[in-house]
């Protein structure tokens, strides 16, 4: 079989512009150790991006196989549907102690979209039940992704991925992310940037009517547009405006939990109580796929009596082989004192990637963890950006292919201005974060030369 021939034939790659393999190879990869993978050709690439925020113990561990293995050699597959199995039960269990506040109950899904999509359904299902049948409109911010599924896309605040397929669910509306570089309002001070940016959501809650507002959708740090950490308090007057009109609060952490940012859970390290926390992605390490919401207790007194039952269900959510690698992926968290180790080595990894700072391309480096953005820009004094055509050449004619043929997994992206994203698998070191760094400096600079 030649995989080529196979991929550009019967393959439909996520997310890919199909025309890029027209004349060029389809990446294989077919395996991986440690923090990093290998092609069909034998080349070694650093896993820059854990997969796509996945991998957070790194690849070809045998304790997470060999879980899946051991639990699919004993129950393979049952449903949740009004039933239960040992792995759900203990792993949601877990959650629960892991959690912040009393997010005491865990619904699972198979994945971070069906888990969006899961808080909306709840949120609004959950506001019908106590009365309130008017609330349910969300809040999300600015280019912030939330998934695909027709319900967490409305969500999300990226155009151009919305537009092919409106109209979309009714109800989602947007307000200013937290994007200090480039802030519209007090930019010369993060503690006034952020009490406007979180008052712009209270502005947005008497717009629309807070009779009509169910739940704002924030990720601890923003994803899409290259890793946007929150300013001092935001969050806590964020709380405050939820609280004040009655909306629930979604902390959407399916890329921030699990270690990403040195906690099991992002809304941990900010300090705010969600009333409801997504997950996906790095519960499992990549080894099966799992998602699902962990919720407060009080969104689930209205299912506990009577007859009112929240119908919703995935079929493959909470499977038991998923859960088992789950189980085992929190038991190495725990033996190898992983978040201890992101938490020693971020400020490491800070310095190592500000080091860029010195070439004229880059203008930012930000984020928190092992999850940090750098901005690109056509002038680093007045902040100028590239325009589309400059930003098209520069991140798909140029450094996407650039940076995996040096060796280096990673994210350009201009979904905002454009942007190199990095979150390599929780393991990482020095050793890693200085090749990240060699990588991005030769790359850049040739970048640079060719404008």
């Amino acid at each position: 079989m030649n995989l080529q021939d196979a991929a550009k034939r019967h393959l439909w790659m996520h997310f890919t512009r199909m025309s890029s393999y027209k004349d060029a190879d389809v990446p294989v990869i077919v395996r991986g150790e440690g923090a990093y993978v290998y092609d069909d050709k034998g080349r070694r690439y650093l896993d820059g991006l854990s997969g796509l925020f996945v991998s957070q113990l790194g690849h070809g561990r045998r304790e997470l196989a060999d879980a899946a293995g051991a639990q699919a050699g004993e129950l393979a597959y049952f449903p949740l549907w009004s039933y239960a199995h040992p792995g759900a039960i203990e792993l949601a269990e877990r959650l629960a102690a892991l959690a912040p506040g009393d997010l005491d109950r865990v619904f699972f899904t198979a994945s971070g979209s069906e888990a969006v999509e899961s808080a909306w359904k709840l949120a609004r299902n959950y506001f019908k039940l106590i009365g309130q049948h008017g609330r349910y409109k969300v809040i999300s911010r600015d280019i912030a992704y939330h998934g695909t599924s027709m319900g967490a896309l409305s969500i999300t605040g990226l155009a151009p991925i919305k537009h092919p397929f409106e109209p979309l669910v009714p109800g989602s509306v947007r307000v200013p992310n937290t994007n200090f570089y480039r802030a519209p309002e007090y930019g010369d001070s993060p503690e006034r940037f952020g009490r406007w940016a979180a008052d712009e959501i209270e502005r947005a809650i008497l717009r629309e009517g807070p009779e009509s507002v169910a739940a704002v959708f924030l990720e601890p740090v923003q994803n899409a547009g290259g890793c946007f950490p929150p300013p001092p308090g935001y969050f806590e007057r964020v709380r405050t405006i939820c609280d004040k009109y009655g909306v629930l609060l979604v902390s959407d952490e399916v890329i921030c939990a699990f270690g990403r940012l040195g906690h099991y859970f992002g809304a941990e390290r900010y300090g705010y109580q969600p009333d409801i926390i997504t997950f996906a992605k790095g519960v499992t390490s990549g080894y099966s796929p799992l998602g699902g919401m962990m919720v407060s207790d009080r969104l689930v007194e209205p299912f506990a009596d009577g007859p009112a039952t929240f119908l919703h269900g995935i079929t493959f959510a909470g499977h038991p082989v998923s859960t088992a690698v789950a189980l085992a992926n929190l038991d190495l968290f725990e033996k190898e004192k992983v978040l201890d180790h992101v938490r020693d080595n971020e400020a490491a990894f800070r310095t190592t990637l500000e080091k860029l700072t010195d070439l004229p391309i880059v203008g930012e480096v930000r984020g928190a963890g092992y999850f940090y953005g750098i901005e690109l820009v056509k002038d680093k004094d007045t902040r100028e950006t590239f325009s589309a055509e400059e930003s098209e050449w520069l991140l798909r004619g140029f450094l996407s292919s650039a940076l995996f043929d040096a060796g280096l997994v990673c994210r350009a992206d201009d979904r905002g201005d454009p942007v190199i994203q990095l979150a390599p698998p929780l393991i990482c070191g020095q050793e890693h974060f200085d090749e990240i760094e060699r990588i991005l400096r030769e790359t850049l600079t040739e970048a640079w030369s060719r404008l």
